[in-house]
């Protein structure tokens, strides 16, 4: 028979006899509740009861150890700041079984958490804005973490979840890890926003996620959907060849020969012709025709086609009108 008082001495005994015994599935007693998920340095309480007739109930603890005692049948294990990493409490009851005495005992599961000093996101190697196309490698630093083998860290763009590392380590104090994440923006990424989520993943009892967000500016040329794009003289003309680019671009009139701010030509004095709109960055350039066609040619092919249509329409008459005059005609 073990007789079992606080202290490590007597963890250690407890451990010993758990060795030689095993964890006995049909040990009479019943722990509430069956795991803890604790805060470090926070308070965690749970009982340990039994329906049967015993010789002492205790609970074995390096933090909060209960001595045994004999006229009672539920006992708890209480800490109000616990601030062991590794802890293993013990709940162990001594009992009759036939003529026999034997002792049992059952291991309360806890799993000490600290939630992370800080998330950050860098860019490896890397600052100012990225320039579409290249491929970069984002860094995302979780500092003071415990326990790491249960830390997930999510990579998202937007609600977009890209990537997601997990740690094997069984380290139980804090630690430091990275996780990595490798991109390759395009224009449609300027502005985007990447976050790094660091998650102790222990379920309700969990703590919230901490997270890092990073919003990227990337650099691209201007690049035109269409090159070319026709219009009809009216009494105003108006050429427009704005175009999305970073920096922003400037543009080139060909018919001004000189840089100007504005991409936008408005003008009634415009001739028919070509006029090529040239938009530039530092990433590159592009360029769009606009073809200024006169109304009057429109004018001119109305005036045509209607001709064609009235002599058509002569001709027509005068065949029936000869049809009908002749001798031969039937009635």
């Amino acid at each position: 028979m073990l007789h079992c008082f606080y202290g490590l001495v007597c963890l250690s005994a407890l451990l010993a006899f758990a060795t030689f015994a095993g964890a006995q599935t049909d040990c009479p007693v019943q722990l509430n509740p069956e795991r803890v998920v604790v805060r470090h340095g926070g308070s965690v309480t749970a009982d340990c009861s039994t329906s049967v007739q015993h010789q002492g109930i205790g609970w074995e603890a390096s933090q909060g150890a209960v001595s045994m005692i004999t006229d009672k049948s539920l006992i708890t294990w209480r800490v109000s700041e616990l601030t062991e990493w590794d802890i293993e409490p013990f709940c162990f009851i001594n009992y009759k079984k036939g003529d026999k005495l034997h002792q049992c005992l059952v291991k309360l599961p806890v799993t000490v958490y600290k939630t992370p000093d800080s998330v950050s996101i860098s860019t490896v190697n890397h600052s100012g804005p990225m320039m579409e196309g290249k491929e970069y490698k984002l860094q995302c630093d979780v500092l003071g973490v415990a326990p790491v083998q249960y830390l997930t860290v999510k990579w998202y763009k937007g609600q977009t979840l890209l990537n997601q590392t997990t740690f094997n380590d069984n380290i139980k104090t804090p630690v430091n890890k990275t996780a990595t994440l490798l991109i390759r923006p395009d224009r449609a990424d300027d502005g985007a926003q990447y976050k790094c989520v660091a998650e102790l993943v222990l379920g309700a009892e969990g703590p919230s996620p901490t997270e890092s967000a990073f919003n990227a500016e990337v650099y691209y040329k201007p690049k035109y959907s269409i090159s070319t794009e026709t219009i009809f003289k009216g009494d105003d003309v108006l050429l427009n060849c704005t175009v999305k680019a970073n920096p922003a671009p400037t543009y080139i009139w060909d018919h001004l020969k000189e840089t100007s701010s504005s991409s936008v030509l408005q003008s009634s004095e415009l001739s028919p012709g070509n006029y090529t709109c040239t938009a530039t960055n530092t990433r590159g350039g592009d360029s769009k025709v606009f073809i200024i066609k006169s109304n009057d040619q429109t004018t001119f092919w109305a005036i045509i086609l209607s001709g064609v249509a009235v002599i058509v329409v002569l001709i027509i008459s005068y065949l029936i009108f000869k049809f009908n005059s002749s001798p031969n005609s039937i009635i």
